[in-house]
């Protein structure tokens, strides 16, 4: 059977999507984390305008741009204001991949809860190992160092759990005729009025202007916001629309691999038996939703 560029795109855009915790690792030393992400999305907003100028992409009405503002409000200013803050809290970056991570288990509670969504008995099984894999991994962290797992840094990351889970939900009842690129822009819209907010209210816009910031901003504006997205769009082209969203479980493990060989986020055995029971949770929801399809 023939290979097809379309097989080793997924596991590419996994590594990218994963990458965002290291950069923000590496970028965060040397600037405020919400300033940062006002930095970047501004950037991004301008790269997305010149790319529906490119690919002559449909603007969309007033409506529809509203809803996208609230959607990137969540995903982009909730979910990634929540892991940065976190992380310059102190708080692993693998651990902070781990928690958002909960990502498809919370969702699929919230369709449960807000879009009255049966839930299949595996899929109860699936968030109890979830919940108690999550459990396990910030136990063992705390009791090793307990100065790394800032309270409010784990707030934080919970935070951005729910934000995208809930904009998840937003994205998949209001936006199944909206093109990407145009929704993107709008959604970036959404998230520079949540960290413009945050920042000019709470931080000074301090910056250290250092080799290592420059290659991290770089690295998180065309290496995450630009060329991963790019890749989605591909698979999305390519037929991929019914796996991309399984591609992201593989995502926290992703994270945890590279934080151990970057940073020495040495994981216990029990955080990771902990690793393994929240993506077998994952595994558990992910299977009886396609079964249930069927």
């Amino acid at each position: 059977m023939p290979f097809k560029l379309t097989q080793a795109i997924p596991l590419l855009f996994v590594w990218l999507w994963s990458t965002g915790f290291i950069g923000a690792k590496y970028g965060l030393p040397y600037i405020e984390p919400f300033f940062m992400l006002f930095v970047r999305f501004c950037i991004v907003l301008v790269i997305f305008w010149l790319l529906i100028k490119i690919y002559r992409s449909k603007w969309i009405d007033q409506k529809q741009s509203w809803q996208q503002i609230a959607v990137g409000s969540l995903i982009h200013g909730g979910y990634l204001g929540g892991v940065f803050f976190a992380i310059k809290l102190g708080v692993p970056a693998g651990i902070s991949a781990i928690i958002v991570g909960l990502q498809p288990i919370i969702t699929t509670l919230f369709g449960r809860l807000f879009l009255n969504q049966s839930l299949h008995k595996f899929q109860i099984i699936g968030l109890v190992l979830g919940f108690a894999g999550v459990s396990l991994v910030i136990l063992e962290k705390s009791s090793i160092d307990a100065s790394q797992m800032s309270p409010l840094g784990i707030v934080a990351c919970i935070i951005a759990l729910l934000s995208i889970s809930a904009g998840t939900i937003m994205q998949k009842q209001l936006a199944s005729n909206v093109p990407l690129l145009t929704g993107s822009f709008y959604q970036y819209i959404g998230a520079i009025i949540v960290v413009g907010l945050i920042t000019f209210s709470i931080e000074q816009q301090t910056v250290i202007y250092t080799t290592q910031l420059y290659i991290a901003m770089a690295w998180l504006i065309f290496g995450l916001s630009v060329f991963a997205i790019l890749l989605l769009l591909y698979m999305i082209r390519e037929g991929e629309v019914a796996k991309v969203t399984s591609y992201f479980y593989l995502v926290p493990p992703a994270a945890v691999i590279q934080t151990w060989l970057l940073f020495d986020e040495k994981l216990g055995v029990m955080a990771i038996a902990g690793s393994l029971m929240t993506v077998l949770g994952v595994i558990f929801v992910v299977k009886s939703q396609s079964l249930l399809t069927k």
